[in-house]
């Protein structure tokens, strides 16, 4: 049977490379897709969302959630995704319809009419959506199967801080309720990520797909590349985000351990670091399972065979 997801997203092109590869993979049923103020401000994010699902060829409701941090101003991330926030290739105007109410009810009324303990969450934007859901309805806390999130680093320290990650960092608050809640965590910090480089070689073999969904990603891949070549001197660009979709479909493609993660909130340097006890030196409770690596060539193969199904 299908594991029933919502993703909770700030598209990005990594963000969309996830979409795709949620909606072109059985295994997985997304229940909806919700949009939250990250990469870009909700009304870009939200549009991107529906012009991802558009291009999937599914039929899959996409909400509109907060529009900013719980207690900060937005930080975006434009030198990076672009103006537009998934720059590279031109996708016309969305086909799919926002739909109204609010997305942050949205996930209460899912998880609230679902059975308990069937629904999982996909954040891979700030964590500002779930954290408003918890906190407007703490009784669906206990009704959430698991949490799988892309945010975060330890060793790789951050990339938008030098303590911190992006999604994290933009709303460090609704990042601490989360991983407070109890609730089963699974993280994808930068740590693995940025273990999932392109390669000129894979962009060649998405392009030759011959569909419009594999030239997308190609275009949005080159678009973003050139940021992270220019900050890591790296090969490729790392597809942060995916790992969250590849990780419930091939958790055997993953490897981490399960410690204790906590979330700076007042640091002066630290804001939004996520405090990560990998060698166990506290007494804390493990709360997540936070991920080290990844069978790089087993995580882009899983892709290219997904996203070459998609129109």
């Amino acid at each position: 049977m299908a594991r029933k997801i919502i993703i909770d997203t700030d598209p990005g092109q990594d963000d969309a490379v996830a979409i795709l590869l949620a909606l072109a993979s059985p295994e997985l049923e997304v229940l909806g897709i919700t949009a939250v103020a990250g990469n870009v401000p909700l009304a870009l994010t939200e549009r991107n969302a529906r012009l991802v699902v558009g291009l999937s060829g599914r039929d899959v409701p996409v909400y509109a959630g907060c529009d900013r941090p719980l207690k900060r101003d937005l930080v975006t991330a434009e030198y990076v995704h672009g103006q537009t926030g998934l720059d590279g290739i031109e996708l016309g105007e969305p086909s799919v319809p926002l739909q109204e109410g609010d997305g942050v009810d949205f996930i209460i009324e899912t998880l609230r009419r679902e059975a308990p303990g069937t629904v999982t969450l996909v954040p891979i934007g700030p964590l500002t959506n779930i954290a408003a859901a918890f906190a407007r309805a703490p009784d669906i806390v206990k009704r959430v199967q698991q949490i799988v999130i892309m945010g975060g680093a330890y060793f790789e320290v951050g990339n938008v801080s030098p303590a911190a990650e992006f999604n994290i960092y933009v709303d460090p608050e609704a990042a601490a309720q989360v991983f407070a809640s109890g609730v089963d965590l699974v993280v994808m910090p930068l740590d693995v990520t940025h273990r999932a480089l392109t390669s000129a070689a894979w962009i060649a073999t998405l392009r030759g797909l011959g569909n419009r969904a594999g030239e997308a990603v190609a275009s949005w891949t080159d678009f973003f590349e050139r940021f992270d070549r220019e900050k890591y001197g790296a090969e490729g660009a790392p597809l942060h985000d995916p790992c969250t979709i590849a990780w419930l479909i091939r958790p055997d493609l993953f490897s981490g351990r399960r410690i204790n993660v906590e979330i700076e909130t007042e640091g002066r340097f630290t804001t939004g670091m996520t405090v990560a006890d990998w060698w166990g030196v506290t007494e804390r409770k493990p709360n997540a399972l936070f991920i080290r690596d990844l069978d790089r060539d087993g995580f882009f193969e899983l892709l290219t065979e997904r996203i070459a199904t998609l129109p």
